[in-house]
């Protein structure tokens, strides 16, 4: 017998809900709240979550990343009242087992419960514990980083392409380079291939090698880089500014793991993993005629999506500590510490160079310290400091003028639903408050988290949420 845990506002969908799953001689128990149901699902040994979006204390999905961090974590499937493929994308990204639209029959219900629960019986009588996970440089704790590293304990154990995506700077390769030492099958060496650096005259001899006095100047054998990936790894690196022609040279030997050398007369066999990693949205590429279909499609096995800095805040401190660590060690330095409000400083800004851009700020506040055993925010690059200020002056459109009542008023024509309208209520009463705490602790964080009794993360996520810079902080 399955335990499933309902978390919605509607009584009436609750009810239904609750007496599908005990006729099929389950136990079911609900919530309207997702304080309320957030506190079940901790007390309690949950097999499923019904999970619906649009709450009278928040959006369901803000719930998501907390649950999947429970213990023997629940599924959850997302129901709700407006389709949004935003809100779906969100959902199954932070692990959603589906997203259901009302209205819900028993019919569209039972065989996603009946699925799921077939699902958790496979995990507990089949799946095996992964050996440890070496997680290498990848830094963080947040969820949407061990989302990614869980699916790169996946990855590790099968022998199927990887592609890896996210924008520049997330740590696509040191996550290549992970799955690499980590991986059962392939354990010799990591090739490393600059796509973007290989020219249409060179990339057969770079990729293939040749054969002695195969052109003039070809005085002794070279494998080439494909050769060298034997029994190992090759990691195409921004596989997206790869030409046409060289994807149609590469496709026969992803596929066939076989190749010639130039001035070869026999073909070579070169067991290797592919992996590869782009900043590009590589079915745009495809839909403009820039990449081959049937190449993406042979990449993509497994597919992981690296989240952006500025997705990941609560990373920042633990990512900052790391860095620091290691550049006092490389300036051999002794270590240093810092104050809160550098911390915080760092919290506000946008990352648009991800990881990257963090650790070379990092490293930039290192350098200006110097000899000094603590770093303050005026260690830190003009850029990021100007910013800041520039957001205290002039922190957006919003404190234009006065603030204006934008709650729905009632009209003559078909009213929302009052679902809809309470919504709409909320949020607007949020930015308000919001507002109204940013002016009268002028831009104090840590006034702000005390009066409003909410976490740095959570205080920020709400700034988002609102259009609010979290650096009017």
């Amino acid at each position: 017998m399955a335990n499933v845990l309902i978390i919605d506002d509607d009584k009436s969908m609750s009810l239904m809900l609750v007496d599908l799953v005990n006729s099929i001689s389950h136990k079911a128990s609900c919530s309207h709240t997702l304080k309320d149901g957030l506190k079940l699902a901790k007390g309690g040994d949950f097999d499923v979550i019904f999970l619906d979006v649009k709450m009278p204390d928040g959006n369901g999905l803000d719930l998501l990343a907390q649950l999947r961090k429970l213990e023997n974590a629940p599924e959850v499937i997302i129901i709700t009242g407006a389709g949004d493929p935003d809100g779906a994308e969100i959902a199954i990204k932070n692990g959603a087992w589906d997203y259901l639209q009302k209205p819900l029959s028993p019919k569209k219900i039972i065989l996603p419960l009946k699925r799921v629960l077939q699902y958790r019986d496979n995990i507990n009588k089949f799946r095996k514990p992964f050996p440890n996970f070496d997680r290498q440089n990848i830094i963080g704790n947040s969820q949407q980083l061990e989302n990614r590293i869980k699916e790169l304990a996946y990855a590790a154990h099968s022998k199927a392409n990887v592609l890896i995506t996210g924008e520049t700077g997330t740590g696509k390769e040191v996550f290549a380079r992970t799955l690499h030492y980590n991986c059962l099958f392939f354990k010799k060496r990591f090739i490393a291939v600059d796509c973007a650096s290989l020219t249409e005259n060179l990339v057969e001899n770079a990729l293939f090698g040749h054969k002695k006095g195969a052109y003039t100047g070809a005085f002794d054998n070279n494998e080439g880089l494909i050769k060298m990936a034997d029994g190992g790894t090759l990691f195409l690196d921004e596989i997206g500014e790869m030409s046409l022609s060289i994807q149609k040279t590469f496709l026969r030997v992803l596929q066939e793991k076989r190749f010639r050398p130039v001035g070869g007369k026999t073909e070579i066999d070169s067991s290797f993993r592919m992996v590869a990693a782009t900043n590009r949205d590589l079915e745009k590429l495809v839909n403009e005629g820039l990449f081959r279909k049937d190449l993406l499609y042979r990449l993509r096995s497994v597919m992981i999506e690296l989240p952006p800095l500025r997705q990941r805040l609560e990373d920042i401190r633990e990512l900052a500590i790391y860095f620091i660590k290691e550049s006092c060690q490389k300036n051999k330095i002794p270590q240093k510490g810092f104050v809160p409000e550098f911390i915080d400083l760092l919290m506000t800004y946008d990352w648009p160079g991800n990881v990257r851009e963090f650790a070379n700020t990092i490293d930039s506040a290192v350098s200006n310290a110097l000899h000094e055993p603590i770093l303050f925010r005026k260690h830190l690059p003009d850029h990021i400091r100007i910013e800041m200020v520039r957001s205290v002056l002039y922190p957006s459109s919003n404190d234009s003028g006065p603030v204006v009542d934008s709650t729905p008023e009632p009209t003559s024509d078909r009213p929302l639903s009052y679902k809809a309208y309470r919504e709409s209520v909320l949020d607007n009463a949020d930015k308000k408050y919001l507002e109204n705490l940013i002016k009268y602790t002028k831009n104090n964080i840590e006034e702000a988290c005390e009066i409003s009794k909410l976490g740095r993360t959570r205080l920020y996520a709400l700034l988002k949420k609102s259009n609010l810079k979290r650096s009017d902080f």
